[in-house]
């Protein structure tokens, strides 16, 4: 849209774009349409009567003094928290480590704007998620994704890339990685791997940003030690958050980095709002000073893996053979691979003319690849609905493959033949 003020933007404004996704859920808003798009934590998990019952604690207690405005760096007391319980997964870190930030994205965009410059390069996976993407974007980067495969990132194509790049005179500054239950693919980097890709950044003097929004949200397999925990010169920066173990609505996340790179993200952060929502972060710290975030956390993913298991037990019974999909350990996402003769987007009208939504593929590649992917989220909608839309979405696949077979594309039906179904 054209605004009569479009030629006072800035260069960075003009070339800003709306998110695909957040664009796309604006079309699954039908009563009728089973949305399996949005990357929406269930409000059923939600701990009203806790968070009822500290927040009435802390007017009680503290009164006027939560509603004042906070340090940049957050509240002492979550600081704290969160170092204690950040300890217990392997880091060796204090307060002083840790900036409270409003929401991962807002981490995102510190860290963009501190460390990158126009046409500077962001190594990311192929795919990945589109909020870095865009934050990294907007400050004129340039993202280079490697194809993923059933195990997160190769460090042999990682290694491959910068190695290219630098043949082009282009040397990365950072890497973002999902290492736990990856949006949008929902795999996971083993720990072997992990080791190597730091390794790989070392060599290569990047900076790791390790995003780590689902890490608690683990429903099968052994907990892994986070990247942070294996940094052993500071050049990993760890993302964590509330919005998926507690409610987004708080907009209260947290960055750990080392003491001089933090204080130079802890300045630009300043520029960008002053300080976190100083009242949500008291309540998240309560939450976690009164023990109550395991208890819930075992809640949340007794939900999350029976809605995880109803929809692909829906999938094994109602999918094409055709189609391929990720199982994921954990996290909210099951990524499906079709042959290539579909491209997910253009389905994506006919998905709605049969009341069931999803998020096509091509927004998480950084070069619009991935056509015949797509992303499903399963912790949201019920459980009835999920087995109806998987039924709905299972039809629209076979339409279009019907249409492939009368155009002709039956040679396109072929997954891809080295097995993967993460990349295409």
């Amino acid at each position: 849209m054209v605004s009569k003020f479009s030629h006072l933007y800035s260069k960075n404004a003009r070339e800003m774009k709306a998110s695909e996704i957040r664009e796309l859920l604006k079309l699954t808003e039908r009563k009728d349409i089973i949305s399996f798009a949005g990357g929406l934590p269930n409000p059923g998990a939600f701990p009203v009567d806790k968070v009822r019952e500290i927040c009435n604690h802390l007017l009680d207690e503290k009164g006027a003094n939560i509603l004042q405005y906070g340090t940049t760096e957050g509240v002492m007391e979550l600081r704290k928290a969160i170092a204690d319980r950040m300890n217990k997964k392997g880091m060796d870190i204090n307060y002083h480590n840790v900036l409270i930030t409003s929401g991962s994205q807002q981490a995102l965009d510190i860290i963009g704007k501190t460390f990158l410059d126009p046409d500077d390069t962001v190594i990311v996976g192929a795919p990945t998620y589109l909020g870095a993407t865009n934050a990294f974007r907007s400050y004129g980067a340039v993202m280079e994704g490697v194809p993923l495969d059933e195990n997160g990132m190769d460090p042999e194509l990682l290694e491959e890339k910068i190695r290219l790049l630098q043949m082009h005179g282009r040397s990365p500054e950072l890497l973002y990685l999902i290492p736990a239950f990856q949006n949008p693919s929902g795999v996971t980097i083993p720990l072997e791997r992990r080791k190597r890709i730091l390794d790989i950044a070392r060599e290569y003097d990047m900076v790791v940003v390790e995003d780590a929004p689902y890490s608690e949200l683990r429903y099968s397999g052994e907990a892994l030690k986070p990247m942070k925990a294996m940094d052993e010169d500071g050049r990993v920066i760890y993302l964590g958050t509330f919005s998926k173990i507690l409610a987004p609505g708080f907009r209260v996340a947290w960055c750990i980095a080392e003491p001089d790179l933090l204080n130079k993200l802890i300045i630009v952060k300043q520029a960008s709002d002053l300080c976190t929502n100083t009242f949500g972060q008291h309540i998240a710290a309560e939450y976690l000073n009164r023990g109550y975030i395991d208890e819930h956390l075992e809640k949340i993913k007794s939900l999350y893996k029976r809605k995880r298991d109803s929809m692909l037990a829906a999938m094994d019974a109602h999918f094409p053979a055709e189609a391929k999909w990720t199982k994921p350990e954990g996290g909210m996402f099951i990524w499906v691979t079709l042959p290539k003769c579909i491209d997910t987007k253009d389905m994506f009208v006919r998905a709605l003319e049969n009341s069931v939504a999803y998020v096509h593929g091509a927004s998480f590649f950084a070069d619009r690849s991935g056509k015949n992917t797509m992303r499903l989220n399963f912790t949201y909608a019920s459980d009835e609905d999920i087995d109806i839309g998987i039924k709905r979405l299972a039809d629209t696949i076979r339409q279009e493959l019907e249409t492939c077979r009368k155009e002709g594309k039956g040679k396109d039906f072929r997954p891809n033949e080295e097995g993967l179904v993460v990349g295409v």
